[in-house]
């Protein structure tokens, strides 16, 4: 088992401090006196931005997954072809500075498109004040991904007027973020953390399958599992994979499934991860399934987060790996 002593040598810039605070600036952030941005007639949101910061719209692309809105999400250099005059462009970027983004927001300003920008600052905090683009601070926290829940609340907080969202259903995720950061804290390294035992069950790479509801949670998953354990993972949607994925699990596999459950899925979804799980225990397949907490859509999504991020710290930690760096990136981003 891992201990604080381990831990502390591991992490030089103690990112459990930024994840041990995410209850807390989820509050603090929604509950900031924010001026709401209120826009007419928008049918189409689009959101862009990269990495930690791309995370952000996979998530409110799923909270709006059952609307009429349509919704957009770019990770990369171009707007799409569909937006209009009724089109609302939300670009984030924690550092500010995501050469993707500001493209967008170069094709924001030919298209004469509504726009709204949220970053800690950089070259898209000066490119929309030159050219009177709507923007919004953001500090960052530790790092862009552990900026999460400051620039997730706070968006939901000035979009919220153009949002099918309630308060209370804001406000029960911040409470069920405090109810699992009481599991998962860095205070409680034993068997009974949820986010630690999945760490220690992880032994080659995972491979995530998710309903489609879910899927911001599978990319997060991915994506923490890739900056902050260093390590490879795969997502595939449940029912789309009982049609082509499954069919590798005939060949030999070291690859370990994890089923990403909603706690109140739908019959046909409960189905398939039933059929999924009986065709593993035929084959002697270990499996894990984790299930969301009991809630609204916002609840689930972002609680999943928190789950999921930690315990790829804790992942890190295991495997002797400090989570901050992310070099690999940073070479990119050099030579761009």
């Amino acid at each position: 088992m891992l201990s604080q002593e381990e831990i502390d040598v591991i992490d030089t810039d103690k990112m459990y401090l930024a994840y041990e605070k995410w209850p807390e600036l989820a509050k603090q952030y929604f509950d900031n006196n924010e001026d709401e941005l209120n826009l007419s007639g928008i049918d189409h949101f689009v959101f862009a931005g990269m990495g930690g910061s791309g995370t952000l719209g996979d998530v409110f692309s799923s909270i709006m997954s059952k609307t009429d809105i349509h919704v957009s999400v770019v990770k990369g250099y171009h707007l799409p072809e569909t937006t209009d005059e009724n089109t609302l462009v939300i670009c984030t970027s924690v550092s500010g500075n995501s050469v993707e983004t500001i493209s967008i927001l170069e094709e924001v300003r030919e298209k004469n498109l509504k726009s709204i920008s949220f970053s800690s600052g950089g070259k898209i905090r000066e490119y929309c004040e030159q050219n009177n683009l709507q923007y919004r601070f953001v500090e960052k926290n530790h790092s862009p991904r552990a900026s999460f829940p400051i620039f997730m609340y706070k968006m939901l907080k000035v979009l919220k007027p153009m949002l099918p969202i309630k308060d209370e259903d804001i406000i029960e995720s911040i409470e069920k973020l405090e109810e699992t950061w009481k599991q998962i804290t860095i205070n409680n390294l034993s068997k009974e953390n949820p986010a630690l035992s999945l760490a220690q069950w992880i032994k080659s790479i995972p491979i995530i399958y998710f309903p489609y509801g879910l899927n911001a949670s599978a990319i997060r998953f991915r994506n923490c599992l890739q900056e902050n354990a260093k390590t490879h993972a795969i997502i595939e949607d449940i029912i789309e994979t009982s049609h082509n994925g499954i069919v590798a699990w005939e060949g030999i596999s070291d690859l370990q499934p994890i089923l990403l459950r909603g706690l109140d899925d739908s019959i046909k979804t409960s189905d398939r991860y039933n059929i999924f799980k009986e065709y593993f225990d035929k084959r002697d397949i270990d499996y894990k399934e984790i299930f969301s907490v009991e809630g609204n859509i916002i609840s689930k999504i972002i609680n999943l987060i928190y789950l999921f991020d930690y315990s790829s710290v804790y992942l890190a930690y295991i495997g002797g790996i400090d989570p901050t760096p992310v070099d690999s990136i940073d070479y990119v981003k050099e030579r761009l």
